[in-house]
């Protein structure tokens, strides 16, 4: 019998430090819905919606390949795994794009 996992990306997020620290203020980039893993709510029940702030609560792994962050959303009441591509820091913001980083400074 074969199995159907699909993998997001060939990239391993694991052979890199985590994006996010502990306590870090986040925000949701896109809507998030309960696929199924989230206690007490309907499977496609809306958990946050984009722009929605939080903050890292803890940092785990998924598939030996993604840091999954625990992101808690006091307005909600309660924390949802996320990934990193689906949360951006308001504490620690990109550069802007086009904007030179300095020498040494490199991430």
């Amino acid at each position: 019998m074969a199995t159907n996992i699909v993998r997001d990306s060939d990239v391993n997020e694991l052979s890199e430090p985590p994006r996010f620290k502990f306590g870090e203020k986040v925000r949701s980039k896109k809507m998030v819905r309960n696929d199924g893993t989230f206690t007490g709510r309907d499977i496609g029940e809306v958990l946050v919606k984009k722009g929605e702030v939080g903050y890292i609560k803890s940092i785990n792994t998924f598939l030996q390949q993604f840091y999954i962050y625990a992101v808690d959303f006091p307005e909600r009441g309660y924390a949802v795994g996320m990934k990193g591509r689906e949360i951006e820091s308001l504490d620690n913001p990109p550069p802007p794009k086009g904007a030179r980083v300095p020498e040494g400074e490199e991430g």
